[in-house]
């Protein structure tokens, strides 16, 4: 018997996923932040064991983390140095010339992780349609790597002005750094990001290089562990877009893998959307750290090429560092089940973005933290049982997570209950308040959706999120403490291309895109196939558009074959229906362009088709029950406790009850219906 795992490294818990055959294990362990795969090797033991699986057996192991994300946010990537077109190297610092935070007075912007002294140019020049303009000064490279040398710099990017039309002089700048700087990481925009907009394209370059070192090693180093610990099958990363990929190209391309742990949940909330039918969703993921929301539209997930890293204002655009890179479009904020809670200025109560992680932790683990946090605050309302966290491998503390509380009791005038009920009402009320934006922001709204609710806190919050967004159905999968891990195992091996050429539709050349798209295919596919060497794929293409005279494009879906000359009428229409979807209308008689063209393509995994529904099968008996104060209410009640493991397909109950799992607990509040449906999935309704 072959069995599967899958790896999630969170801020606060590192999930661990097998699936041997039809059977599923999952554990949470905490995070070791100092050595990631210390967590990680430590989990795979101890899942192997619980299972009585031996290693031998594992045939692949999925990976998504948060490391590259974190040496970004906290500064801790190699020492890295930018080679530019001379007269260019402040463009870095230039950046988008505009306030992000227009009436803030005090307003700082993120720190290049390049700093100036470390930006070099050197004399070469190619024009925006790929003609040389002045060659590229050899000798100035060779000098600039001298001085590289005596810096002791770990790791360059190179980014030419407009190198994504002419890749020559990037190519054979890389080819002479890496003579003269052997063992030094080398990041190419050619390679990296091969579109237009300099800063951005320098942005993710200089992002790529940063994280290199540190991830190729890491990466390399689990690897070698897991070989240690008898699993032979192959390594695979999670990417931010939402497939998995090799360990080769993730050590080339360290920078796809950020965002990887929210890609997963949006994989499992997708499935989870097609087996129970549903069209419209919005997929919610609150771990420990923070919570994530996307939407999902006609079982699609919405899709970007462009993410923030470590903003300086945490909810503000444009006050990070811009990557392009494949992405699943989501809001994040920092409303995890370690976000910290404090009074402000004004007396309101305020929670994150700061976390407290695994280390120290809530003070409800007893850890050493001492600030309030969500889970105190959970705790407090008497939502969580103390012994059953994480699987009880964290008891929790409720007298310490009272004490905790008491921080905010007193200048609320209220007792720990009350803050604690406070602090649930803000971060659930911040949680709906970023949905809404985010709905709007697509031209969308979040009521008449239904609410997939996976991550460790998000149960516990989902029904009043969903209350709060005029939602009246709210699904659990199996397995939700460690959604995203079950995501890794249904995701696709998959790798995207892009390319920039611009192309007025007047002057439509199919020629040109059709080459360019033949090359791209080959360019994917010779990733994909390391993984994957035989298995059916699945392309699809996309340009993004805009009004000539616009500056930034909308993404528009392409037939996947080849174009004819008469291909700009219908290339013209496909944009006008995306954008009427975007704007709510078109603007007639203004000539239409494209700039980038993309190539996803991936391994196929077909959506499952609906379950049928589960034959009735009368409310089960409670486990007992428990006093919880219902924040939205503020009264106290007495929920039934239901152990999720009793609960079979047809059953129902109604709220107030708390169904308990391992890895999470469901909180069904007054005025709402739980039942089990024919895939063992709560389903939340709101009959109030």
């Amino acid at each position: 018997m072959t069995a599967r795992l899958a790896v999630d490294i969170g801020g606060t818990f590192t999930d661990v996923v097998l699936e041997r055959g039809d059977k599923a294990h999952a554990i949470k362990v905490l995070t070791t932040p100092d050595a990631p795969e210390r967590g990680v090797i430590e989990g795979v033991r101890t899942i192997l064991a619980e299972a009585k699986c031996p290693p031998s057996e594992v045939s692949l192991v999925v990976h998504g983390t948060t490391l590259a994300t974190n040496a970004l946010i906290e500064r801790k990537g190699a020492r890295t140095a930018l080679l530019t077109t001379a007269g260019f190297r402040d463009s870095l610092e230039i950046a988008w010339e505009h306030r992000f935070e227009q009436y803030d007075i005090y307003m700082e912007r993120p720190d290049p992780l390049v700093s100036r002294d470390l930006r070099f140019g050197v004399p070469e020049r190619v024009a925006a349609d790929g003609a040389v303009l002045l060659a590229l000064d050899e000798q100035a490279v060779r000098q600039v790597a001298a001085e590289l040398r005596a810096q002791k710099i770990e790791a360059v990017a190179v980014c030419f002005l407009h190198s994504f039309t002419n890749e020559a002089h990037e190519r054979r700048a890389g080819a002479i750094l890496a003579e003269e700087l052997p063992g030094v990481a080398i990041s190419l925009s050619c390679e990296v990001c091969p579109e237009i907009r300099e800063y951005e394209r320098t942005s993710t370059t200089i992002a790529n290089a940063y994280v290199l070192p540190r991830m190729a090693g890491y990466l390399g180093e689990l690897e070698a562990n897991l070989r240690k610990e008898g699993i032979a099958g192959p390594l695979l990363l999670m990417m931010s877009s939402g497939g998995i990929t090799t360990v080769e190209t993730a050590q080339r391309f360290p920078v796809r893998l950020v965002e990887s742990g929210p890609a997963g949940g949006a994989i499992l909330a997708l499935t989870v959307a097609a087996e129970n039918g549903i069209d419209k969703a919005v997929a919610f993921d609150m771990g420990g750290t923070t919570a994530k929301l996307t939407l999902l539209d006609d079982l699609e997930l919405q899709r970007s090429r462009q993410f923030e890293v470590a903003r300086a204002y945490r909810f503000v655009q444009g006050s990070g560092l811009p990557v392009r890179i494949p992405v699943i479009e989501l809001v994040e904020i920092g409303a995890g089940g370690g976000s910290i809670a404090r009074i402000d200025a004004l007396g309101r109560i305020q929670v994150g973005p700061d976390s407290a992680g695994s280390v120290p932790g809530p003070a409800s683990y007893g850890r050493g933290g001492s600030e309030p946090t969500v889970t105190d605050a959970d705790t407090a309302l008497g939502r969580l049982d103390p012994k059953r966290f994480a699987g009880g491998a964290i008891p929790l503390h409720r007298d310490k997570a009272e004490a905790a509380l008491q921080s905010l009791a007193g200048p609320l005038n209220t007792n720990a209950q009350g803050a604690a009920a406070g602090i649930a009402e803000i971060v659930d009320e911040t949680m709906a308040s970023a949905a809404r934006v985010h709905a709007v922001e697509n031209g969308k709204d979040t009521a008449e959706r239904t609410l997939i609710a996976f991550g460790g806190a998000a149960p516990l919050h989902a029904a009043r999120l969903a209350r709060k967004l005029g939602m009246k159905k709210v699904v659990v999968p199996v397995g939700a403490g460690v959604g995203s891990a079950f995501g890794f195992l249904r995701a696709p091996i998959a790798y995207e291309v892009v390319r920039t050429r611009h192309l007025r539709l007047d002057l439509f050349d199919a020629k040109t895109v059709n080459g360019l798209f033949t090359a791209m295919r080959e360019e994917a596919e010779a990733v994909i196939r390391l993984a994957a060497p035989k298995e059916k794929l699945v392309e699809t293409r996309q340009a993004f558009m805009r009004y000539r005279g616009q500056g930034h494009e909308i993404a528009v879906p392409l037939p996947n074959q080849a174009l004819d000359v008469d291909a700009a009428r219908e290339l013209r229409r496909r944009f006008e229906e995306t954008y009427e979807t975007v704007f709510g209308r078109i603007i007639p008689k203004l000539e239409v362009e494209a700039l980038t063209w993309t190539l996803s393509l991936a391994t196929d995994r077909p959506l499952p088709r609906p379950a049928a529904e589960a034959k009735a099968a009368g409310a089960p008996k409670a486990n007992g029950s428990r006093e919880v104060l219902d924040p939205a209410s503020g009264r106290h009640e007495q929920a039934a406790i239901h152990e999720r493991v009793s609960l079979s397909p047809g059953m129902s109950l109604d709220g107030p009850a708390l169904i308990v799992e391992d890895g999470t607990t469901t909180v069904v509040p007054q005025g709402f219906q739980a039942r089990i449906n024919a895939l063992d999935q709560i389903v939340l309704e709101d009959r109030a």
